[in-house]
């Protein structure tokens, strides 16, 4: 039975639903699975963490696991039913149907939508009605998770993208995003994104939502189309060294 119908409860039953988009992802040759396989490996390494106490509040941790991951386990069944999803969700989803991007990107519209836009609004959920100063060292440390995971799945990534390198020639004398994100960056814009949600209600907190959506929807637009011409240029053998097909590439980064 899958779960992507209806929210999560436990982090065993999102890792179950994550499990199943990785199993699809991998039949149906779904470029949408390179950031579900990223992601399920962030949340069997908190869930780890949880059993092993390593978070201020173990029970606290688990809600703000589940409501993080349902912000993109919903994300990703509305898209597929073809209903409307936030708007940086549907440059992420779009773009593993339908524009050429390199492996890379994939995962990084991912990060971006649920780091940039899920987080906060799961944080400030987690954490109504009491001071957000007593998250902050456990949401601190859950984005370390992600980084190191991050850091996992990149070593991981030659095998299927042979020619990543020619990426970190080009950051050194280039500053564009697509090379430069920063996952701490977004994680601490994440956190003043949910300092501000908390204080909202009603109205004004839906709209900020939107607010925010836009602004990270602008994001994944550059994220997923990159301006430059030189960069342009160099994602192409990038793309072409990454001859195998997303199910097959899938399986490779799913034995990290």
């Amino acid at each position: 039975m899958t779960l992507l119908n209806k929210d999560c409860k436990t982090t065993d039953e999102v890792i179950e639903a994550l499990e199943h988009i990785i199993q699809r992802s991998i039949r149906t040759n779904d470029r949408a699975g390179y950031f579900a396989v990223l992601y399920y490996l962030v949340t069997c390494r908190v869930k780890e963490g949880i059993s092993r106490n390593e978070f201020d509040d173990s029970a606290r941790m688990e809600r703000l696991d589940v409501l993080f991951a349902n912000r993109y386990l919903e994300a990703w069944h509305l898209w597929k039913s073809g209903k409307p999803t936030t708007a940086s969700w549907a440059v992420a989803f779009r773009t593993a149907t339908l524009a050429p991007a390199i492996i890379l990107q994939h995962l990084l519209l991912g990060i971006n939508a649920h780091i940039n836009l899920d987080l906060g609004i799961a944080t400030a959920a987690t954490m109504k009605g009491q001071p957000m100063s007593l998250i902050k060292g456990d949401f601190d440390r859950i984005n370390a998770i992600l980084k190191a995971m991050v850091d996992k799945v990149q070593d991981n990534l030659g095998k299927v993208s042979p020619l990543m390198g020619l990426l970190d020639m080009y950051s050194k004398t280039h500053d564009e995003l697509l090379v430069g994100f920063s996952i701490v960056a977004a994680r601490e814009g994440a956190w003043w994104f949910a300092q501000e949600l908390s204080q909202k209600s009603g109205i004004p907190y839906d709209q900020c939502i939107t607010n925010r959506d836009k602004r990270i929807a602008v994001l994944a637009s550059r994220l997923s189309s990159p301006s430059s011409f030189f960069l342009k240029l160099i994602l192409k053998p990038i793309r072409a060294s990454e001859w195998r097909t997303p199910g097959a590439s899938l399986q490779i980064l799913r034995a990290v």
